[in-house]
């Protein structure tokens, strides 16, 4: 709770949010919303249309590989693994960034990430010709971890840089 002070009720300069943190909270929670968006469609679509997506998209690949002259290819099943993952490990990035532009104590509140990444395979389980995997739930929370960690190593190396920045002295 934010104590006034005694300049007619107004907040001190000290006080006030900066418009670049305001800024970023609302850029990382847009980013972390629609990532979950993205995901929850996806996970939405009828498993016909799902085994489509994921057909062309290890069409795609294979292609590019083939075009690179790589003799090794996707299989269906990897591509449609990966993509869990890529999608679970960018939902944990926004999700710890956004968490850390809200609060200090990141440690405090962080089982809420990490409850984002065992919410899909409920979800899939509503749409026609999908269900829950064992397989999935880990490989969307291995996901979540990931991109958590990636956040967390992004943070430091940005404190460091500051750190660094500070301890110089001017010329």
């Amino acid at each position: 709770m934010m104590q006034q002070n005694h300049t007619n009720g107004r907040l001190t300069d000290r006080e006030r949010t900066p418009a670049r943190l305001i800024v970023l909270r609302v850029l990382f929670t847009l980013f972390a919303a629609g990532t979950v968006v993205f995901i929850f469609s996806n996970s939405m679509q009828s498993g016909a249309a799902s085994g489509l997506r994921s057909a062309a998209v290890t069409q795609w690949l294979n292609g590019g590989l083939a075009r690179m002259g790589v003799g090794w290819r996707f299989s269906e099943r990897l591509v449609r693994e990966l993509g869990h993952f890529s999608e679970y490990a960018l939902l944990g990035f926004w999700l710890m960034l956004s968490l850390r532009v809200y609060t200090r104590r990141i440690l405090s509140h962080i089982s809420w990430p990490l409850f984002f990444g065992l919410l899909d395979e409920g979800i899939q389980m509503f749409a026609d010709g999908r269900g829950s995997d064992v397989r999935d739930v880990v490989i969307d929370f291995s996901g979540v971890v990931f991109g958590l960690l990636a956040a967390l190593f992004l943070l430091l190396l940005v404190r460091m840089f500051h750190v660094l920045r500070e301890s110089k002295t001017p010329l």
